[in-house]
């Protein structure tokens, strides 16, 4: 009997680990290149990798991927769907979603992408209403102060809506759009692809909007702000964060910026 209470202890004791990770979820949706398709079985991009790499990390949180969409987002995070969502911003339609925003202190940006034609330089980009637009379906740009209603940006603004960074810059270089708005990390990982498009393609000096990325949690998130920061200090210890980061394109900033 003895020796039965005493293997009970010792299953018990190396179990307790495996039952300590706390699971907490986090929202993707399809944002190239932070999050690429994450219905998939196999999502990719930043988030992914950074979220696999904080698994690896430590044992006491288990992150979980959770599709949503650009749209849904914020009703998934009112309904508990999940806990948090990274690389955001608060002027992205949250107002009115309860949250606790960090900053990341990790920067990108959106830049004015045009076809190169002989004669045009920076200057093409000093008026952008009135121009053919192809933009990312549920996106909030700069220049239309952050309305990211579909009805106003065709009607009032003309513009094309699609889903993929790579159908508007299509659509420049057949000449079908004047101006796309693209995540300047997408834009140096589409040029790496193709390379002999870089000449084909003017990019605006001037920047639509500098991201300044927030994570968001819901306030009944299991795992705080301090908590989160200090994991991402951890992993960035031997530098994994900013090698991570630098493949993206993706640059950490401090919090005096």
């Amino acid at each position: 009997m003895v020796m039965k209470a005493c293997l009970w202890v010792l299953c018990l004791s190396l179990a307790t680990p495996l039952m300590a990770a706390q699971e907490v979820r986090v929202g993707a949706y399809n944002f190239p290149p932070y999050v690429v398709k994450p219905e998939s079985e196999r999502p990719s991009g930043l988030v992914p990798e950074l979220l696999a790499a904080l698994n690896l990390m430590q044992d006491g949180y288990e992150f979980a991927l959770v599709p949503t969409s650009v749209t849904r987002r914020y009703r998934d995070m009112q309904s508990g769907r999940f806990d948090l969502i990274l690389f955001e911003s608060p002027q992205w339609g949250w107002k009115d979603t309860a949250h606790v925003a960090l900053d990341l202190q990790i920067e990108d940006a959106e830049v004015y992408v045009a076809r190169a034609e002989p004669g045009r330089d920076q200057r093409y980009f000093e008026q952008i209403i009135g121009k053919r637009l192809a933009l990312y379906n549920g996106y909030h740009y700069g220049f239309a102060d952050f309305n990211s209603n579909q009805q106003y940006l065709r009607d009032e603004l003309g513009a094309v809506l699609t889903y993929s960074h790579d159908s508007n810059l299509i659509m420049l270089l057949r000449g079908r759009a004047d101006i796309a708005v693209i995540t300047r990390s997408y834009l140096q990982i589409y040029q790496d692809r193709h390379p002999d498009q870089r000449s084909a393609l003017l990019v605006s000096e001037r920047v639509d909007q500098v991201y300044r990325h927030k994570a968001l949690f819901s306030p009944a998130s299991p795992l705080d702000t301090p908590r989160f920061a200090n994991l991402l200090r951890e992993l960035n210890q031997d530098g994994r964060l900013d090698a991570l980061l630098a493949r993206y394109y993706v640059r950490r900033t401090s919090a005096a910026e």
